[in-house]
């Protein structure tokens, strides 16, 4: 028998990873919310994998009482996450996925372009997610990582505060607001570098938010975390003393 995966979080997509490792031959072991991790860290003390599914608002109360028999087993996806998410926690062999398809209930998987891996569990990861026909590929640096993380944030965070004013989906925003939505993503490039703590490629990246764009183009600009998104990147502007003058001057609209 291949060895055992544990999934923090049974949501969409932690049931997406299910599925795939299921299909791949690996018993599963969920944690949902009602269940204590230390209860199932007796169960499987050493599994191949532990995947932290949950949603970014609820990570570091996660991270924060992962059993120390699975801290050098983690695997983290979620959205806007950065370094600085995992560093305080000194985990070592951690993998880190940056997820480009979505699953909404009562809907087939949605993809739009390869979901990057990076770490010692990516290829564990890419092959479950294979099983399901989903794409990936293999990142071999942390600049490759870094890259890859805040061009999601890029494309997640511009389009839901843009879309908080213009509505409409992906395409419509950049065929009809590009000047505006361009403007928003300085500034979170703005808050992506200070968070970072480094230089970002920034045409590079700007590069990939088209791509993504152009990979889905009626992708809805905004869903139900687009205003708890703008809160957020506002709280970190404060704290890193940034300007960011269009993302205040959407939230004073």
């Amino acid at each position: 028998m291949k060895p055992a995966i544990v999934i923090i979080g049974i949501g969409e997509i932690g049931g997406v990873f299910a599925r795939g490792f299921l299909r791949a031959g690996h018993p599963v072991y969920p944690v949902s919310r009602n269940l204590a991790m230390e209860t199932v860290a007796k169960e499987v003390p050493h599994p191949a994998i532990v995947l932290v599914a949950v949603a970014e608002t609820e990570l570091h109360p996660v991270l924060q009482q992962v059993p120390d028999s699975w801290q050098n087993h983690l695997a983290l996806l979620q959205n806007e996450l950065l370094p600085r998410d995992w560093q305080p926690y000194h985990f070592s062999n951690l993998t880190v996925t940056s997820i480009w398809f979505e699953k909404k209930p009562g809907q087939d998987v949605k993809i739009l372009l390869p979901s990057p891996a990076y770490g010692p569990g990516a290829h564990l990861l890419s092959s479950a997610l294979q099983t399901l026909a989903i794409p990936t590929h293999i990142l071999t640096t942390e600049t490759e990582l870094l890259f890859e993380l805040a061009r999601k944030n890029l494309y997640i965070l511009t389009t839901n505060i843009a879309g908080l004013i213009t509505g409409g989906d992906v395409a419509t925003l950049w065929g009809r607001h590009q000047a505006f939505a361009k403007r928003v993503a300085k500034d979170v490039l703005d808050l992506q570098e200070w968070l970072a703590g480094t230089s970002l490629p920034r045409e590079r990246l700007m590069e990939g938010l088209v791509a993504a764009i152009q990979a889905d183009p009626q992708h809805k600009c905004t869903g139900r975390s687009a205003p708890a998104r703008l809160e957020r990147a506002l709280q970190l502007a404060e704290e890193a003393d940034l300007e960011v003058p269009v993302l205040r001057e959407i939230a004073h609209r």
